[in-house]
């Protein structure tokens, strides 16, 4: 790297001063001592900004007072874009002895400060220091940037992989109750529909999708012949089947998801008015993830064949979710069940 500042040995600056016999005389100044350098000059904020977005500047030399937008609102701008904080700004002002706005200027983030009339030595030095500055700003930003790739990447593999495990637990629990086999899949299906009705963020709508996954990971604490009979369980057997949200939420504890899944998991079978289980929440103690999850279940259980009873249908399962609207199942929810099925219902048809 050459004294001037970047690799190249050229310097481009950015002068912005409401006086233009301050510019020219800057321009002048820089351009006899550095050559090659290339400075581009105008006489007010917006257009310095503009300006600095399509020219890339190695150094901004800022003038304070300015009408309009003065230096301050110029610099606070230009440091709070991603693509321009990490041009060194250096201010330049009449008030030798205006310690107050030194002091602003630096804790809006400028890199220098100089003093009008200028001296051309130190005007020069400070040019070059900060295209320096600039060079290294840059280069520590390319490795941040090249860190976060590779986080993301490293980040986006370990997803894959979540959901590998997620759809083989999925599986298993399939293989156990042969009767609902792609329950799961169903519910995590019209449970991510819903999210997306509801604008929820991506984030969230792959973690209710996930949850939906694995809702029913508590079954397999529950023996195979319970899940299978077709005949009415007694209360000992019921009490086995209300447990599974216990269980589910018991092995998913010890994961690290990014969303609430295990706490989603538990509350599944909870009802706005309290008469759920396995807690007996109420309102808006039940998490959002786990009333739509809620919804979703009851709709694919009714719509679907179960081992005590055939299938419902579809209808029976909407109407269901009408009747109990606001009792039993989050109004906003079953709404949104409904605009979904009513724009969707050929593609859930066959789930």
């Amino acid at each position: 790297m050459s004294l001037e500042g970047p690799q190249d040995g050229r310097v481009t600056l950015l002068a912005i001063d409401d006086n233009p016999d301050n510019l020219i005389a800057l321009k002048a100044v820089a351009t006899d001592a550095l050559p090659g350098c290339v400075v581009h000059t105008v006489s007010n904020g917006a257009d310095g900004l503009e300006m600095a977005r399509r020219k890339d500047p190695d150094v901004i030399l800022l003038d304070i007072v300015m009408p309009g937008m003065d230096g301050f609102q110029v610099c606070a701008q230009l440091k709070a874009d991603d693509e321009l904080r990490t041009i060194p700004v250096v201010f330049l002002t009449a008030l030798r002895t205006d310690r107050s706005s030194r002091i602003r200027a630096l804790e809006l983030g400028a890199e220098g400060f100089l003093s009008k009339p200028l001296d051309d030595q130190e005007l020069i030095a400070q040019i070059r220091a900060m295209a320096k500055v600039k060079e290294a700003n840059r280069g520590e930003q390319r490795e941040r940037d090249h860190l976060a790739a590779l986080v993301d990447q490293r980040t986006a593999e370990l997803e894959e992989v979540l959901d590998g495990v997620i759809q083989v637990v999925a599986q298993t629990i399939d293989s156990r109750d042969p009767y609902t086999a792609g329950h799961q899949r169903r519910v995590a299906r019209l449970a991510q529909a819903i999210a997306v009705e509801m604008d929820m963020s991506p984030e969230w709508v792959r973690g209710i999708q996930r949850a939906g996954m694995i809702h029913d990971v508590g079954k397999i604490s529950v023996p195979a012949e319970i899940l299978n009979r077709p005949g009415v369980l007694n209360d000992y057997e019921m009490d086995l089947i209300r447990a599974h949200p216990v269980t589910g939420r018991d092995i998913l504890a010890g994961v690290r998801f990014r969303m609430p899944i295990a706490e989603t998991v538990y509350q599944h079978h909870e009802r706005l008015d309290g008469s759920g289980y396995p807690r007996g929440l109420s309102g808006d103690a039940i998490i959002l993830e786990a009333r739509i999850l809620a919804v979703a279940d009851v709709v694919e259980a009714m719509a679907s064949h179960r081992p005590y009873r055939p299938a419902l249908g579809l209808d029976a399962a909407l109407d269901e979710i009408r009747a109990n609207r606001g009792t039993l199942y989050d109004p906003l929810v079953v709404d949104a069940c409904l605009r979904v099925l009513e724009r969707e219902g050929e593609a859930f048809a066959d789930w």
